[in-house]
C-alpha cells in the first residue's frame, strides 16, 4: 500500500531532508517516527517531492511511502463507509494525529491518505514552488528565522525584468551544485518579487523541478540587479554561460521555504510518472 504524505517543517534545526550518519535530519525524524506508530521493524524509507538543504523550510513538502497492506496498526487506523464497506480510507486525522504525537514540533504532518494509482511523490509532479523573504528596509520584522535581513533597499522592477529573461526551459548548470550523473536541464515557470503587507520582498520561484542550490543561487543572483551591482540582462548571460563559477554568491538557506507541490488529475498520475522519468533519462545521455 502507498500512502501520500502531506507535511511541512521548520528547517533551522535540520541539515536538510536526506538522511545524514550523526546528524539531525527531516527523514531521519519522519520515518522513525511512522516505523514507531505503525509498529515496523525498521523505519520505512520515505521518497519527497523535493530534498531540501540544510536550514530550508517546508510548507507543502509531500512524501510517499509503501507500507505493507498487511499491518495490523495500519488496519485499525482504516474506516470503512457502510454504502461502500469494501473499499477501505485513512481515516482524514487519526493518523496525522498519531504521526504528530511521536513527531516534534518542528515537523508537523497535515495528512496522510493512500496514494491513488500511478502516484510518485517525486516523479508524477508537475512543479515545485519556493517563497524567498528579504526584509530590505530599517525596520526588520521579528521573523528571523525564516527572513533574509538585507543592508539595501532593492529595485523589484529590475529584479523582476531579470528574472523574466530566464523562464523556460535551460540548462541550469551554472546555477546549479553538480551531481553525478544528474541533468541539469529544467524548466523554470516563474520567478517573480512582491512584496507582503510588512514590505518583505518576497520572490515566488516555481520550476518542474530544481537541482542541488538552483533556488538560492538564482536568487543570490538577481539580488545583485536589485542591489544595482549588475544590469538586468546579466543573469541571462550567467546561464549562457554554463559555468558555475560565473554565478552570485547562493542566498543563505533560511530564508527558503517549499511552499507547494502541482499535482496533475489522479487519471493523469501514471503518465505524468512515466514521462519525467523518461526525460530524465534521456536527458542524461
Amino acid at each position: 500500500m502507498r500512502l501520500r504524505i502531506d507535511f511541512g517543517y521548520d528547517g533551522s534545526a535540520f541539515f536538510g531532508w536526506a538522511r545524514q550518519p550523526g546528524l539531525p535530519t527531516v527523514q531521519g525524524v519522519l520515518e522513525p517516527a511512522l516505523a514507531t506508530v505503525l509498529r515496523l521493524p525498521a523505519p520505512p524509507m520515505i521518497t519527497c517531492a523535493g530534498r531540501t538543504d540544510a536550514g530550508v523550510h517546508a510548507r507543502g513538502q509531500v512524501g510517499h511511502v509503501d507500507l505493507p497492506a498487511s499491518s495490523e496498526p495500519l488496519h485499525a487506523m482504516l474506516v470503512h463507509e457502510a454504502a461502500d464497506a469494501g473499499s477501505g480510507q485513512l481515516h482524514p486525522d487519526a493518523f496525522s494525529r498519531r504521526l504528530n504525537g511521536v513527531l516534534g514540533l518542528d515537523v508537523r504532518v497535515r495528512a496522510v491518505s493512500v496514494a491513488p494509482e500511478g502516484f510518485h511523490a517525486r516523479f508524477a509532479a508537475l512543479s515545485r514552488r519556493y517563497s524567498y523573504r528579504v526584509a530590505d528596509h530599517w525596520f526588520f520584522p521579528p521573523r528571523r528565522l525564516d527572513t533574509l535581513a538585507h543592508p539595501h533597499p532593492l529595485d523589484l522592477d529590475a529584479m523582476n525584468a531579470a528574472g523574466a529573461r530566464l523562464l523556460g526551459e535551460h540548462d541550469f548548470a551554472a546555477f546549479c551544485r553538480r551531481r553525478a550523473d544528474a541533468t541539469t536541464i529544467r524548466t523554470l515557470l516563474a520567478v517573480d518579487w512582491t512584496r507582503d503587507e510588512a514590505g518583505v520582498a518576497v520572490a515566488r520561484v516555481e520550476a518542474d523541478a530544481f537541482c542541488h542550490s538552483m533556488v538560492r543561487s538564482l536568487v543570490g543572483t538577481v539580488l545583485e540587479v536589485g542591489d544595482g551591482r549588475r544590469d538586468v540582462e546579466w543573469p541571462a548571460t550567467v546561464l549562457a554561460s554554463l559555468d558555475r563559477a560565473a554565478a552570485a554568491r547562493v542566498a543563505p538557506a533560511h530564508a527558503l521555504t517549499l511552499e507547494e507541490v502541482r499535482y496533475p488529475l489522479d487519471a493523469e498520475l501514471f503518465a505524468r510518472t512515466e514521462q519525467t522519468r523518461r526525460r530524465r533519462e534521456a536527458q542524461r545521455k
